[in-house]
């Protein structure tokens, strides 16, 4: 009896592990033999390259080459402000693409290069396709050799194919072929995030930390997403026709009620929605008869529909049923554009602008010129200027073009009794433009003594205006028009150079006071720059957060909202 218990458990214990073995084999599918594979691999490789986007970090995908003009189909991790896109082809050539367009819809993009000799993959038809089908997907490895893996068709739909296989580092954009080496999807990502996998490598290493860090999305399950090949073909002729995809669009949003109803949450002003009359609470209930089973299958109906279409909807408003007629208006470029950065904020990052930046070595530079009286009889204000550049000028708060900074003040002189004071910027006298110190003096000396001059200027960064007094002075020896005679021409001489030489000293000491003030100027200047660099990556950071909560939701309460 013992003998037969053993030969029994025995018997279940060889059933049990025959059928684990044959369960297994069938969740993996029906694998092909190694020389098959092999075949395939070697038949579509040449199709494939990798795509490499440059702009602040590297990020990797595969693409594939659907035309003898060099047309490469690949995920949406490219786009226009990426700085370079490179191709590497499977010989190892590398080389420079154009972009052409991207579908944020599919998450496609369509790319360029010169080479018109590559091999263009055969495409199939996803109709051949059935849950259960062998697929593999061919990519490029990291080493710039063959990666290949298969598994089987999980489930299909209209606008993706969801497909038990493993997805590989940079395989996002590769062709997923049959067993008869024909394509039938493109690799878009992994189906638990329904995100391309993206890898990014920093090019600098973060300063302080000495590791240079990378990231990766790699999936949790083997469960992937294709796009169908039908639709890659269709996004694809119309980017290289038109550079972009016309999509319908209503301008609504919507969400899924406690009821599990579609309803409108907001209607947009001069757009198709609200021409036809839908208002904010409506719950839509069928399109062209067929009941809307979901605001994701309502978004896809919509969007898969071309601009002029009309459209009919049976909608529920105040407990009733009424039907409306919508004629789609065409998805917004800019709409989509937000939309594709919304769902993917690590792919296209806000861009700080640029900070203003003030090197040392490159700061704005300080001339003084050496103003010397040429009259007789001179006409003056009691005043030293200086001429200064746009960075000093945007400092001071001057929005215009040019200004003169006043440096220094004769003691109680015409400017100084009327109110003048160091560290004005004169922008105009008489209502006249006075762009360089000559202008000024010009001007005074058109003027007759006790006449009176409107100055404007600019003190704190607020302009006000100050009338002075013009006065003259007499200075012997600074004319030829007086007479000397030769006994006294030495003691005019020696008088002379003594004048020149208190001038000159009090020349130096007012340049050296007015460079020490525009080095603190530079030293003040180069600190407001470091502080508005940091407010800006402060604002850049907090901005990524926001969009990246927008993403986890685009939540009204518990609620997700789509735009259409």
């Amino acid at each position: 009896m013992m003998k037969k218990n053993i030969t029994l458990r025995l018997s279940l214990m060889v059933l049990a592990a025959f059928l684990t073995l044959t369960l297994a084999g069938a969740a993996r599918g029906p694998a092909l033999d190694e020389n098959t594979v092999e075949n395939i691999s070697k038949k579509i490789f040449p199709s494939v390259v990798k795509v490499e986007t440059r702009n602040g970090m590297t990020r990797v995908a595969t693409g594939v080459i659907i035309d003898k003009e060099g047309s490469i189909v690949t995920t949406a991790l490219v786009s226009p402000r990426d700085e370079k896109i490179i191709v590497t082809t499977t010989d190892g050539k590398r080389t420079e693409a154009k972009f052409l367009g991207l579908d944020p819809e599919t998450s496609l993009a369509l790319i360029q290069i010169k080479e018109k000799n590559l091999e263009p993959i055969t495409l199939a038809k996803t109709s051949g396709l059935s849950p259960g089908s062998w697929v593999g997907v061919i990519s490029i490895s990291p080493e710039n050799t063959p990666a290949v893996t298969q598994g089987i068709v999980s489930s299909i739909a209209p606008d993706k194919l969801r497909l038990n296989v493993w997805v590989t580092r940079g395989a996002s954009g590769s062709p997923v072929v049959n067993r008869d080496g024909q394509m039938v999807g493109l690799l878009r990502g992994i189906y638990t995030e329904d995100h391309p996998v993206v890898f990014e490598f920093r090019e600098k290493e973060i300063v302080g930390s000495g590791y240079v860090f990378s990231r990766a999305e790699a999936p949790s399950s083997g469960m992937a997403l294709a796009v169908p090949v039908d639709i890659v073909a269709m996004v694809s002729a119309e980017i290289k026709e038109k550079g972009k995809v016309s999509r319908g669009w209503m301008g609504v949003s919507i969400s899924e009620n406690d009821r599990g109803q579609v309803e409108i949450n907001d209607v947009e002003s001069d757009s198709p929605a609200e021409l036809a009359g839908l208002k904010k609470g409506d719950i839509l209930l069928k399109i062209d008869g067929r009941p809307i089973t979901s605001a994701s299958m309502f978004v896809s109906e919509i969007r898969t529909s071309k601009p002029g279409l009309n459209i009919k909807l049976e909608v529920e408003r105040s407990g009733k049923a009424t039907d409306v007629k919508v004629k789609l208006g065409e998805y917004p470029e800019k709409e989509a554009r937000r939309e594709l950065e919304l769902r993917y904020p690590r792919l296209f990052p806000a861009r700080p602008s640029e900070p203003l930046k003030v090197e040392p070595e490159k700061a704005p530079e300080l001339r003084l010129r050496e103003i010397w009286p040429r009259w007789e009889k001179r006409k003056y204000i009691g005043v030293y200027l200086e001429a200064i550049n746009k960075e000093l000028l945007e400092y001071f708060g001057v929005k215009e073009g040019s200004g003169l900074l006043v440096t220094r003040l004769t003691k109680d002189g015409p400017a100084e009794k009327a109110g003048l004071k160091v560290g004005d910027v004169i922008i105009r006298v008489n209502g006249k433009r006075v762009d360089s110190v000559d202008e000024l003096s010009e001007l005074i000396q058109d003027r007759k003594r006790g006449d009176r001059v409107k100055i404007e200027v600019i003190r704190n960064k607020k302009p006000m205006d100050i009338e002075v007094e013009v006065e003259e002075e007499e200075r012997q020896g600074l004319g030829w028009s007086f007479s000397v005679s030769p006994e006294a021409w030495g003691d005019f001489s020696e008088e002379l150079a003594r004048q020149f030489e208190k001038s000159r000293q009090v020349y130096e000491k007012t340049a050296q006071q007015s460079l020490e003030k525009m080095k603190k100027l530079k030293e003040e200047m180069l600190e407001q720059s470091e502080k508005l660099k940091q407010e800006k990556e402060k604002i850049y950071e907090k901005s990524k957060e926001e969009a990246q909560k927008l993403i986890k939701g685009l939540l009204t309460g518990d609620r997700v909202v789509f735009r259409v």
